[in-house]
C-alpha cells in the first residue's frame, strides 16, 4: 500500500465547491480494486471521521476546519465515493468497506483514536473499531446504526426495486440528488455551493455505482449476507463499553430515527445524549455550529 497526494480536475459540477473543502487529497493504493482517496489535516490526537452514503469526505468540512489546529483529522472516502475510484466490478459491501478502512488505520497508524461516524459509517468505522479496540479511545455517533436494521423506511425499500431503484439511483441521481433535501430540516442551509460539492463526486451513471450498491447492501432479508455482518458487529461492541460515548442526533431523521438512538443507548448505557430536534438526517449540515462545541469539550480543545 502506497499513499500519495494529488490534484482533481475531473469532475464536471461547478468548481466553486473547492473554497468550501481547502484540504490537501491523498490516495491510499488498496492493491487489487484502486485507490482510497482520504484527508489527513493538522496534527495530535486523531480524529477519525466516517461518512455514509450517499456523502463522502466533503460532509465533515466543519469539523475539519474548526480541529485540525488541535487535533489530526482523518477522513476517507469509501470505495466508489467521493474521490476514491469508482471500479465497476467491486465488493462494495459492508465487510469490504470495513476492511478498507482497517488498512487506513493500520497504514496511518493511527493511535487513541476518537472515532466519529455517520450513517454507515457508524457499522464501518465501529467495525474498524471492534477489530482493533486497542488503537481507540472515544466514540460520537451522529443519526447512524451498527445492527441489523429494525425496519427499513418505504421510500429506501423502493429503492431496492432491481430495475427502477437502479435506473432512478444511477441514472436520475434520486438517492443523492433528493438527499440534499431530504436529509436536512434547513433548506437554507443547502446554498449552491453545498449542493455541488455534496453532489459533486455522483455527476454520471458510472459514478454512482457505490450509491446504488450501499443501498443493495441494506439487509432486507435474513438470508442477506451483510445482515450476519451487522449481527456480529451488534454482538461484539460490548467490546467498547469501556470508551467514552457520545451520541448526537438530528430527531427529524426519518431513517435513522429515534428507535436507533434508543439502540444505542441500550447498548452503551453511559452514553451521553445530545439531541437536536430541529436537524434532520444531515445532523452536521443542520447544526454544525452547536455540534462543534459538544466534540470540542469531548476531545479536548487541545492534545
Amino acid at each position: 500500500m502506497i499513499a500519495e497526494t494529488f490534484e482533481v480536475t475531473t469532475m464536471s459540477t461547478p468548481a466553486d465547491w473547492r473554497s468550501l473543502y481547502p484540504f490537501d487529497s491523498r490516495l491510499l493504493a488498496l492493491g487489487v480494486g484502486g485507490r482510497m482517496h482520504f484527508l489527513d489535516e493538522g496534527d495530535g490526537q486523531p480524529l477519525l471521521m466516517v461518512h455514509g452514503n450517499p456523502t463522502w469526505s466533503f460532509y465533515w468540512r466543519n469539523l475539519i476546519t474548526a480541529f485540525r489546529e488541535n487535533h489530526r483529522c482523518v477522513a476517507p472516502d469509501h470505495m466508489g465515493c467521493g474521490m476514491s475510484d469508482k471500479p465497476a466490478d467491486y465488493p462494495y459491501t459492508l465487510a469490504q468497506h470495513t476492511a478498507n478502512l482497517s488498512k487506513l488505520i493500520e497504514y496511518l497508524d493511527l493511535q487513541d483514536i476518537t472515532l466519529l461516524v455517520h450513517d454507515w459509517g457508524g457499522a464501518i468505522g465501529l467495525g474498524a473499531a471492534v477489530a482493533t479496540p486497542e488503537r481507540f479511545k472515544r466514540i460520537v455517533l451522529f443519526n447512524t446504526a451498527a445492527f441489523p436494521p429494525p425496519y427499513v423506511p418505504k421510500r429506501i425499500a423502493a429503492c431496492r426495486i432491481p430495475l427502477l431503484g437502479r435506473f432512478a439511483i444511477r441514472g436520475l441521481n434520486a438517492f443523492a440528488g433528493g438527499a440534499i433535501w431530504m436529509a436536512t430540516e434547513k433548506p437554507e442551509r443547502m446554498t449552491p455551493q453545498v449542493k455541488a460539492g455534496l453532489l459533486a463526486p455522483y455527476d454520471n451513471w458510472r459514478h454512482r455505482v457505490a450509491v446504488w450498491r450501499f443501498v443493495r447492501d441494506i439487509p432486507m432479508t435474513r438470508r442477506h449476507p451483510t445482515r450476519e455482518t451487522l449481527t456480529n458487529l451488534e454482538k461484539a461492541l460490548p467490546k467498547l463499553a469501556d470508551l467514552p460515548v457520545k451520541l448526537i442526533w438530528g430527531m427529524r431523521d426519518w431513517c435513522f430515527n429515534e428507535v436507533c438512538l434508543d439502540r444505542f443507548a441500550s447498548i452503551f448505557p453511559h452514553a451521553e445524549i445530545h439531541r437536536f430536534d430541529d436537524a434532520g438526517h444531515y445532523v452536521i449540515e443542520d447544526a454544525h455550529e452547536r455540534i462543534i462545541p459538544l466534540v470540542e469539550d469531548f476531545v479536548g480543545a487541545k492534545p
